[in-house]
């Protein structure tokens, strides 16, 4: 089965984190932190047609994949967390669940407090 939406994160623990908090299925998909053309392309060509949203990191490295995002992949919605928790996996559950929640992505109810 297709899902409609998909979650582009940057490594295993940032997918371990949203996957807990998720309630929907949603596809997550991991970068591994950096991202070639050829890889993009992939994503572009095989998601243009879903609502492709981007977590990353508040930190250098997440600042160029949603540079590249954005040129790449200007449909892609981008979902911020607080600087100051800098990256996702770090950031407390309850606040990644509210950046999931407003961007319409259903979260599981004992996450939201």
């Amino acid at each position: 089965m297709e899902m409609a939406k998909v979650l582009i994160v940057e490594g295993s623990s940032d997918r371990k984190k949203v996957k807990k908090i998720i309630s929907e299925p949603v596809e997550i998909l991991c970068t591994n932190g950096t991202i070639g053309v050829q890889k993009m392309d992939e994503i572009v060509d095989e998601y243009f047609d879903r609502d492709v949203f981007v977590l990353a990191d508040a930190d250098d490295a997440g600042d160029r994949l949603r540079s590249l995002f954005k040129k790449e992949f200007p449909e892609a919605r981008h979902l911020f967390i607080d600087r100051a928790y800098r990256e996702v996996a770090a950031a407390p559950d309850q606040h990644i669940a509210a950046v999931l929640l407003h961007a319409n992505i259903d979260v599981h109810k004992e996450f939201l407090a």
